[in-house]
C-alpha cells in the first residue's frame, strides 16, 4: 500500500503528488493530518481551520462517491506515522513540496523515520509554477529584486507547456480502510463566524486589475490569497488563465508569490531576521499601547482604522491597505515589523509565511527590493487617493466624524521626522 499525505494541495483535481500515488501500481490511503504543533497555537474558532475542514469534507465527498474515503488524524505527524507503518505495510509515501522553515524541519525528521522503515518518500512541486533554485541569475545565485526576477520567469515560463494532471481520473484507486474523518469538534475546534470568500478570476476582474486593484470600496480583487495558501485550487490553471490577458497586472502578483518563496527558501532567516542587517540596529520605540490602538482600529487615522477592523472582522483586508497600516505600525508608531507580521500571521485568511514576511519587510525598508526608509505612506493623502468618497471607511468607521471617533494618537509630521531620525542613526 502507498500513502498519499495533503497538505497545501486540498483538492483532488490537478494535485502533481496524488496524480503520481494513483498511478503507481499499490492502492493509495490518502490522509490529512491536523499538526497539533501547529493547532495549539491558534484560536478554537480559527477561520482557517474551519476553511480546512471544508475543503477535506469536499475531498470527502469526492472519494465517498466511489465508495472510498478519507482518512483525517489529529496529532504529532511523526506519531501519526508511526502507527500508521505499524498497522501497514506501506512502501511509498508521497506528498507536494512544502517551503516552509517548519515544514522543512518537518519533512527532513518524517524523511529519516521512512528511511529507517524502508518506506520510500516522494514528494512534487505543487504550489508553485517555479521553486528554489529554478529562477535564479546567470550566475546561480538568487535574485533579491523583484522585476528580473519577474523577466527572468515569463521566459521561464514561456518553454513551458502547462497541462493539468488528471488526478482525479482514479480515485478507484484508493484503497478501503477503517481510520476516521475527525470532525472539528473532534480535534478540539469549532465551526468559525468568518468565512473565506469565493475566488473571483472572472474576465472583467483579470482585464481591469491594474485600474481596480488600489481601490478598496471597489470589489475589484480576486480573493484568491486564501485558495492558493491552501491548495485549494491549482496554481497552474490560475497562471495559464492569467497569462492569456494582454494586462500583466494580475499576473505580476502572481510572481510576486514565487519571488517570496523563493526569498523565503534561500534566506530562512528572514522570518526572525532583517535582510539586510543594519536595519537590526534600529531603535525600535514598541509601546505596547500603541500597538493594541493599532491592533483595534482605533489611531485616529481613518484609513488604517478601517483596514485594521476589516482584518478583525473578517480575517482579509486590501493590499493596498495593508501597505498602509503596515508602514503607519512600523514609521509613524516605530514598532518592530515582526510585531505587526505576528498580528497578521494570527488573523489573516490568507497568510502565508513568504509573503507575509516579504512584505512587512518590504514596508520597514529592511527586506530584499524593499521601500527606502525616507518612504513614509501619508495616511490622509492615501484617503485622497484611494478613497476619496471615504465609501471603505464610512463601512468600517461608522463612526466617523463624530465625537466617538478618537483624535490621531501621533501627529503626522513629527511621527515622520522622529522615524528618519531613528533610521538614520540606525543605518548611516
Amino acid at each position: 500500500m502507498n500513502i498519499f499525505w495533503f497538505r497545501r494541495d486540498l483538492r483532488l483535481e490537478d494535485n502533481i503528488g496524488l496524480f503520481h500515488a494513483l498511478n503507481a501500481i499499490q492502492e493509495v490511503l490518502p490522509v490529512f493530518i491536523f499538526d497539533d504543533k501547529i493547532l495549539s497555537e491558534l484560536q478554537k474558532d480559527d477561520a482557517r481551520i474551519t476553511f480546512i475542514h471544508e475543503l477535506l469534507f469536499k475531498i470527502q465527498a469526492k472519494l465517498q462517491d466511489n465508495g472510498k474515503s478519507l482518512a483525517v488524524f489529529h496529532g504529532e505527524p511523526k506519531m501519526i506515522f508511526e502507527k500508521l507503518i505499524q498497522e501497514n505495510s506501506i512502501d511509498t509515501v508521497y506528498t507536494n513540496h512544502d517551503y516552509e522553515p517548519y515544514a522543512r524541519k518537518r519533512d527532513k525528521e518524517m524523511n529519516q523515520l521512512f528511511k529507517e522503515n524502508n518506506v520510500t518518500f516522494k514528494t512534487s512541486k505543487d504550489q508553485v509554477i517555479f521553486e528554489k533554485s529554478e529562477v535564479v541569475k546567470d550566475d546561480g545565485t538568487p535574485y533579491v529584486v523583484y522585476t528580473p526576477f519577474s523577466k527572468k520567469w515569463k521566459e521561464a515560463f514561456s518553454k513551458l507547456k502547462l497541462v493539468p494532471y488528471n488526478s482525479e481520473e482514479k480515485l478507484e484507486k484508493v484503497t478501503k480502510h477503517n481510520y476516521p474523518f475527525l470532525t472539528l469538534k473532534d480535534i478540539g475546534f469549532e465551526v468559525s463566524s468568518i468565512k473565506v470568500t469565493p475566488f473571483n478570476i472572472s474576465d472583467k476582474v483579470i482585464s481591469n486589475y491594474e485600474e481596480t486593484r488600489n481601490y478598496p470600496s471597489l470589489n475589484g480583487t480576486s480573493m484568491l490569497g486564501a485558495h492558493l495558501r491552501f491548495g485549494a485550487v491549482s496554481i497552474r490553471k490560475i497562471v495559464n488563465h492569467a497569462a492569456n490577458f494582454e494586462n500583466e497586472t494580475f499576473l505580476k502578483e502572481l510572481i510576486w508569490r514565487e519571488f517570496f518563496m523563493q526569498i523565503l527558501w534561500h534566506f530562512p532567516h528572514t522570518v526572525n531576521s532583517s535582510f539586510r542587517p543594519k536595519y537590526d540596529t534600529i531603535q525600535w520605540k514598541n509601546e505596547e499601547v500603541l500597538f493594541q490602538k493599532w491592533c483595534q482600529g482605533n489611531t485616529g487615522y481613518p484609513i488604517v482604522d478601517a483596514g485594521m477592523r476589516e482584518l478583525n472582522k473578517t480575517g482579509q483586508m486590501h493590499n493596498r491597505v495593508r501597505m498602509v497600516v503596515a508602514s503607519f505600525l512600523c514609521k509613524h508608531l516605530l514598532i518592530d515589523w515582526k510585531w505587526g507580521e505576528t498580528y497578521f500571521a494570527q488573523k489573516l485568511l490568507d497568510y502565508e509565511q513568504s509573503s507575509n514576511v516579504g512584505n512587512w519587510q518590504w514596508a520597514a525598508g529592511s527586506g530584499v527590493d524593499a521601500a527606502p526608509y525616507f518612504r513614509i505612506f501619508n495616511p490622509t493623502e492615501q484617503v485622497k487617493k484611494f478613497d476619496k468618497e471615504l465609501k471603505y471607511i464610512k463601512k468600517w468607521v461608522p463612526e466617523l466624524e463624530t465625537l466617538h471617533y478618537p483624535n490621531p494618537i501621533v501627529e503626522h509630521k513629527v511621527a515622520r521626522e522622529l522615524c528618519l531620525k531613528t533610521y538614520k542613526e540606525a543605518l548611516l
